[in-house]
């Protein structure tokens, strides 16, 4: 049995995982990048507390050993369902059984300009373009004499009151007030904000009211402006825009507020339901194909009754989808009946700052905030991570911070660009 995985986030790794090894299966995961990444914690990339390499691991390195795991690099731009073949950007792979793990990407909702000038918080590149960004206008705060334009390279607006907003906003505020004040003392009397801003009337709106309150006061007693009711509707690099006729002069807009699957030529539009997202039956098999299948953010599933609109996109649904397929193809090997896919809510956190965070648990129904719920989440987080190697580094990266109150990865790293003209000269 041929397997075809494409996207080693949560879901396509913890189906391969599961695979790995078992005689009669041959997998094959294609991503467009050559490693997983944790995308919790790509905030902490981005905010330079974290290296890359801590949240992240070479696909190649983590199947050695299993023989019966591949490792593509490549891009799907077509699948022909008649033929069971997938078309890549370099190639093309035959499969039994093809199953989408794609994620979702950031959705600007039609806004080009956001798209052309905001930060996204999506994957490892986004992190690092984040921090050089960051750390340059930081840098050219501290020679700018113009009190008005330090202001707006200073100022941050964060839109997105999920974990992600929340979690940047209250990394940025503890930065604010320690390491910033450190190493720029120059900018010790400039006037700034971090704004968090969400269209809804709440943050952590799936969360519970207490968690939403709690995240609320803390983020406000650590100095984030928190602007409720209002939608971002344009930014042109040095104004965000906002519906009800209001403005903030900035010119970093951190992008937080949502995010659409993806479509893919060659599945029929009837198999898309809503946020394009991929719609399948209880076994997680995309409606009107027949041995394709969907997985974690890029797909929506009716079918169970604790969730009638719908799985939330979280990393639990993903890792829990992949291996609930990963034994039904391990069934269907055996010729056994297959396990629907009913989704067991652990529960949900977010981490506001240090010794900060909120935790909420639904069997029982408990709630936890402050440094309990701070500890639950490092612990949650930490061994999340998908190897000890990751876990190792992390942790002690966490404890550095936590002793020093500080990190030492601030800094500004890019590429050269070179012109195609140029000719090398020894």
């Amino acid at each position: 049995m041929k397997i075809v995985i494409v996207g080693g986030g949560f879901a396509g790794i913890n189906l391969a995982k599961e695979l790995g090894n078992v005689k009669g299966i041959e997998v094959t995961l294609i991503d467009k990048n050559n490693y997983n990444f944790f995308p919790p914690l790509i905030y902490q990339v981005a905010t330079a507390f974290l290296e890359p390499s801590s949240i992240s691991y070479p696909f190649r390195k983590f199947f050695a050993g299993k023989k019966n795991l591949n490792f593509r690099l490549g891009e799907v731009t077509r699948v022909d369902q008649e033929q069971n073949i997938v078309y890549l950007n370099n190639g093309e792979l035959h499969y039994d059984h093809l199953v989408f793990a794609t994620g979702a990407e950031t959705n600007y909702f039609g806004m080009e300009n956001v798209k052309k000038n905001a930060i996204p918080m999506k994957n490892i590149n986004d992190a690092i373009e984040m921090r050089n960004k960051l750390l340059q206008n930081m840098e050219k705060a501290a020679i700018c004499k113009d009190t008005r334009e330090r202001r707006k390279l200073l100022t941050i607006v964060v839109a997105g009151g999920g974990p992600t907003g929340v979690e940047v906003s209250g990394m940025f505020a503890e930065m604010r007030k320690g390491p910033i004040l450190k190493e720029y003392p120059e900018l010790a009397t400039s006037a700034s904000n971090i704004y968090l801003v969400d269209g809804g009337d709440a943050l952590l709106s799936p969360m519970s009211k207490e968690s939403q309150q709690d995240t609320y006061n803390a983020l406000t007693k650590m100095g984030v402006v928190v602007k409720l009711n209002t939608r971002v509707t344009d930014f042109d690099g040095d104004t965000v825009f906002f519906a009800n006729g209001e403005k903030i002069d900035t010119k970093n807009l951190i992008w937080a507020a949502g995010v659409s699957a993806k479509e893919f030529e060659g599945i029929a539009p009837e198999s898309y339901g809503r946020g394009k997202r991929l719609a399948t039956d209880e076994f997680n098999k995309i409606q009107h194909t027949r041995n394709i299948y969907a997985i974690g953010d890029t797909c929506i599933q009716l079918t169970d009754k604790d969730f009638p609109v719908g799985h939330p996109q979280v990393a639990q649904v993903a890792i829990q989808q992949g291996k609930n397929l990963a034994n039904n193809f391990i069934s269907i090997l055996k010729s056994k009946p297959l396990k629907p896919f009913k989704y067991n809510d652990k529960g949900s956190m977010a981490i506001i700052g240090k010794n900060k965070a909120v935790v909420d648990i639904p069997k029982p129904k408990l709630h936890f905030k402050g440094f309990i719920a701070w500890v639950v989440w490092l612990f949650i987080h930490l061994f999340s991570l998908i190897t000890y190697r990751n876990q190792l580094q992390t942790f002690y990266n966490w404890m550095v911070a936590y002793f020093a109150k500080d990190q030492s990865f601030r800094m500004i790293i890019r590429p050269e660009k070179r012109s195609k003209n140029t000719d090398a000269k020894v």
